[in-house]
């Protein structure tokens, strides 16, 4: 199984993959981050789809085309905003995952690219958000057979340190 699983440093706008996940905000129309560089990488043919779905709540995700990007599909999830760690944030974030890997089942995705949700400007610390990022994903790998390759899509060398150490944590080494 863990040679399904990918760590990697770069732009989660230039995997090919089945889906890729976007970090959205409630809204779906765009923002910053990982949310800005999918809408601009994609075209607006994507904001255009997305209006039409009138927004996704927290822990919850919805798909679209992805128009100009190397993939099929963008799944959209929004994370929680770090507040503390104490208003349910942990189990929101678990929640985004579940969601995303419900559709790659319903829509039989074989592929998906994911970034750190929730790790940018929503605050949440990568050092907690990586093992439950993690643990939701090995679960999917482990219940969905037609699920051949996930990749999280690290920004920095730094967040990827912290997502090879969290998987060592959990024991399993990551693939290259």
């Amino acid at each position: 199984m863990d040679d399904r699983l990918v760590l990697m440093q770069g732009d989660l706008t230039k995997v090919a993959a089945d889906a890729l996940v976007n970090a959205a905000n409630s809204s779906l129309l765009g923002g910053g981050g990982v949310d800005g560089a999918i809408h601009r990488a994609a075209g607006p043919e994507l904001l255009a789809e997305c209006r039409t779905l009138h927004g996704c709540p927290t822990g919850e995700a919805r798909i679209t085309g992805a128009y100009r990007l190397p993939a099929r599909h963008v799944i959209h999830t929004v994370g929680p905003v770090w507040r503390g760690g104490h208003q349910g944030e942990r189990g929101q974030l678990a929640r985004c995952y579940r969601s995303v890997f419900e559709l790659v089942e319903r829509h039989a995705l074989r592929s998906v690219a994911f970034p750190s949700i929730s790790t940018g400007v929503y605050g949440f610390p990568i050092s907690e958000a990586a093992p439950i990022a993690l643990r939701e994903i090995r679960a999917a790998l482990a219940h969905q057979p037609q699920l051949e390759r996930v990749t999280v899509v690290l920004f920095s060398a730094a967040d990827l340190e912290v997502y090879r150490q969290a998987l060592a944590a959990a024991g399993a080494p990551p693939s290259a």
